[in-house]
């Protein structure tokens, strides 16, 4: 059985990397890979996410995050129900979901992604730090529609690798970037979805002008996605007009006291520009 191995990136990430690893180790162990090779054959068939996301160009697509917990603020809401949190968001005008299923540092779990999928008809985002195969094949058994690579944390064999697993299975993959060089590299596999994280994984601190500066080297084909530090409308027309297609936005959401409101207003901005 071969390990789980990732890049080191001199961050906080490192460690979440770390524990994953020994998390994949003990999984396969308690349960083989075959088991969810055969199980992927017994799904319903993955929504597509970059149809959802392409659906209106002249709106912002939204990406809700179900997201309880995350390193930097501790627990972000209690009670903490996915359920209601996915059920709110597709109501209300979300294009997909996000749902946070790793545990040991943001509280989340498989079974609160495999919930909210049930719930909602929209298609849902696996995030967490995928490493390995094995967690391809668990998230489409467990009827993911979509999973998230972080460039950072994958060597170029490695993140192809994935990223061709993640379409064979019919799954779409955000491919996560933070700087040119990443960026670079997720082009390089002809990924059609990119994300790019505003938040500086050495020092946490975020700004917008990440995707500003990276979308301009995006071709108009790629869909682009802002994440990290939107909190508001304006910030979505923001990153709209930097070129985003779609914004990834949790913690404001999770957090809002008018949440129905704040995902309806940001699920309407107009796209500014067309790339």
């Amino acid at each position: 059985m071969e390990q789980a191995r990732f890049v080191r990136t001199d961050s906080i990430l490192d460690k979440i990397l770390e524990s994953k690893v020994q998390e994949i180790d003990a999984r396969k162990q308690s349960v083989p890979q075959q088991r969810f090779e055969e199980a992927v054959n017994m799904v319903t068939p993955p929504r597509g996410l970059l149809s959802a996301l392409r659906q209106d160009a002249s709106i912002v697509a939204l990406i809700a995050e179900v997201k309880h917990a995350s390193p930097s603020k501790g627990v972000l809401i209690e009670p903490f129900d996915p359920v209601v949190l996915g059920r709110t968001y597709a109501k209300y005008g979300a294009a997909a979901i996000s749902v946070l299923t790793d545990e040991p540092f943001f509280l989340g779990s498989l079974e609160d992604m495999r919930k909210v999928r049930t719930a909602v008809e929209v298609p849902v985002l696996r995030k967490d730090f995928i490493l390995d195969p094995y967690q391809i094949y668990e998230a489409r058994a467990a009827g993911a529609d979509a999973i998230l690579l972080i460039v950072a944390a994958l060597g170029d064999a490695q993140l192809a690798d994935l990223h061709t697993l993640t379409k064979r299975l019919g799954m779409a993959a955000l491919v996560e970037v933070h700087d040119e060089k990443e960026l670079e590299r997720a082009l390089r596999i002809n990924a059609p979805l990119i994300g790019i994280n505003n938040r500086n994984l050495k020092t946490f601190k975020v700004s917008m002008d990440v995707t500003v500066r990276l979308a301009r080297l995006v071709p108009p084909s790629v869909t682009l996605v802002a994440e990290s530090g939107i909190r508001d409308s304006p910030d979505v027309r923001d990153m709209g007009a930097a070129g985003a297609h779609a914004v990834l936005v949790g913690e404001a959401l999770v957090q809002a006291r008018e949440r129905a409101r704040m995902v309806k207003r940001m699920s309407r901005q107009r796209r500014l520009v067309k790339r």
